[in-house]
Parts: C-alpha cells; sequence; structure tokens
C-alpha cells in the first residue's frame, strides 16, 4: 500500500474513533474540565485542530519548497493555543477543527513526494497527536 494512503487511513480511523466518542455527548458535558487537569474536551479539540492547522502550514510550505526546520518550543505552542481558543463557543472550535482537518489533507494530497518532514508532520500532527489523546478523552467521558 502507498505510504501516503496507509497514512491518510490510520488518521481516518482515529478521525472515525474521536466523532464516536464524542457523538451524542451533551454539550454542557464537553464544555466541563476534566479530559487533563484544566482542559475541557471543547479544549482538546482546540488543541487538535491547531496542531492540524500548524501541519497544514508547514506541509504548504515543504511542498513550495520553502520550509526551513526550526526547533519548537510545543509547551508554548500549547499555551498560545489554549489561550487563543478558550473563550470560543463549541461550534466554532469544532468548525476550525474541521477546516483544519482539511487544510492539512489538501497539503498532504499535494505534496510530489512525502518527505521525512512531511511525513512526521502529518503523523504527529494526525495519527499519533489522536493516540496521545483519545485514552484520556475516553476515561474522561465513560467516567
Amino acid at each position: 500500500m502507498d505510504r501516503r494512503l496507509e497514512l491518510i487511513l490510520a488518521e481516518d480511523e482515529r478521525w472515525a474513533a474521536l466523532c464516536g466518542l464524542i457523538e451524542g455527548v451533551p454539550a454542557e458535558r464537553l464544555l466541563e474540565a476534566g479530559v487533563t487537569p484544566e482542559w475541557s474536551v471543547k479544549d482538546l479539540l482546540a488543541h487538535i485542530g491547531s496542531w492540524m492547522a500548524e501541519a497544514a502550514c508547514v506541509l504548504e510550505r515543504i511542498r513550495l519548497g520553502t520550509y526551513q526546520s526550526r526547533s519548537l518550543h510545543v509547551d508554548e505552542m500549547n499555551r498560545q493555543f489554549y489561550d487563543a481558543w478558550k473563550d470560543q463557543a463549541l461550534p466554532i472550535v469544532w468548525a476550525e477543527l474541521e477546516s483544519a482537518r482539511t487544510r492539512m489533507y489538501q497539503e498532504w494530497g499535494a505534496l510530489q513526494q512525502i518527505t521525512p518532514e512531511a511525513e512526521e508532520w502529518f503523523v504527529e500532527s494526525g495519527p499519533d497527536h489522536f493516540d496521545e489523546h483519545l485514552p484520556a478523552l475516553r476515561a474522561f467521558l465513560s467516567g
């Protein structure tokens, strides 16, 4: 199987798991802290969407030949993402997450070749990122 398709299928499987977990959950529950000590489900969705948006930008730069590797301050970026989204309504966060995912997929599909950097950004912002957060989400929603 083509590596690009393999990773799309992996991401899509995790996306379906995310959607399945939150489907039918009352909006009030999605706004309660507890996925992490500080984060609600809404905050987690904003976090995932922010990293997908970042990946889309990086993949675009890789495609255009303008990408330059840089040191990331992940904790600081996570804090900035949280601050940017904490006061936004759940429907806006959800719409932005879907938009960021679409952009990430568009850029992933537009790449002429999958470079190691491109694969790392897609995987870290997609399937591996879901794998990092889905267990806590499952635990929160089942509790």
